[in-house]
């Protein structure tokens, strides 16, 4: 779980090691799995909780355990606690939508007053499925379809500490392992995520039918329509090479064009990749194609 994760921190350019990072905690599994991951890599961590108050005395468990978490860890906690019923009242917004925007603005405000390079949230592969297909039910064009984005700016605070999401690489199945059956780590659970009322709810519940793998090639389709997205605006992100690398590859069987890229990237010379029908061999900086000769 850490090589994967901080492999895709170093694929996407996420976070710098020798800055630090706010991690937004939950209590649930995802954030304290993400704190953890963080946290072992040798990432300078300060966790920050929010206290919505909207789930009674579970809202102040969820802070107690967050809490006893971190003094365990020796992390830096920084909290607060929001009336968020009457702030949707007073801005006329929903109670879900309240919270994002008290959340994400106080999460911006603690970053920098921190000198934190980012905020590190805990999406991952089961979120941006979720997203694609909330996305899809309400109609959407070519950028609804691209989910979620391993590095964005903060909606409330465009100008302020960008938005990191290191678990996209990975599923809430395998988060639950990594907490359970390798950490022996304990989480909270939100008892409102039962309330298949809420849209998102009712989607992740549609969800639990899917195999892990399924939902793995959900997420990866998000990526690759960012890249295509990307590849349109003329922009020049990893996910916009990956894409140009595949259409170039295409014709030619090759598997695995992420390994393939990352090697172009490196510049590793001589290397070279097989498919059933042709080789790729990274010669001056390019891949040069022949086709294998086929024997009997």
């Amino acid at each position: 779980m850490i090589h994967r994760v901080t492999t895709y921190i170093r694929q996407h350019g996420l976070l710098d090691k020798s800055k630090r990072v706010l991690v937004g905690v939950s209590g649930g599994a995802d954030s304290v799995a993400l704190l953890d991951v963080l946290h072992e890599a040798g990432y300078n961590c300060v966790a920050a909780h929010c206290n919505f108050h909207l789930r009674g005395e579970e809202s102040n468990r969820d802070e107690a355990f967050v809490r006893n978490l971190c003094a365990r860890m020796d992390v830096p906690l920084v909290l607060t606690s929001f009336d968020t019923v009457a702030y949707a009242r007073a801005h006329g917004a929903s109670i879900e939508m309240a919270a994002r925007e008290l959340r994400y603005t106080w999460f911006n405000q603690m970053a920098q007053q921190n000198d934190c390079q980012a905020v590190a949230v805990a999406h991952h592969q089961n979120d941006q499925a979720e997203t694609l297909l909330l996305n899809l039910r309400r109609g959407c064009g070519l950028r609804g379809l691209t989910g979620m984005r391993p590095l964005s700016t903060n909606a409330y605070a465009p100008n302020g500490v960008p938005i990191v999401r290191p678990l996209l690489c990975t599923t809430r199945d395998y988060i639950e392992h990594y907490l359970r059956d390798k950490r022996h780590m304990d989480w909270v659970n939100d008892s409102t995520n039962t309330d298949t009322s809420i849209t998102r709810n009712a989607i992740r519940e549609q969800l639990r039918a899917y195999s892990k793998s399924e939902i793995e090639h959900m997420a990866e389709t998000a990526d690759r329509l960012q890249g295509y997205v990307d590849m349109i605006e003329g922009k020049n992100t990893r996910e916009a090479g990956l894409v140009r690398l595949y259409e170039d590859l295409r014709n030619y069987n090759f598997a695995e064009i992420d390994k393939i890229y990352d090697a172009l990237q490196r510049g590793e010379g001589g290397k070279e990749f097989r498919s059933k029908t042709h080789t790729a061999t990274i010669k001056h900086g390019k891949l040069e194609i022949t086709r294998c000769d086929i024997t009997e």
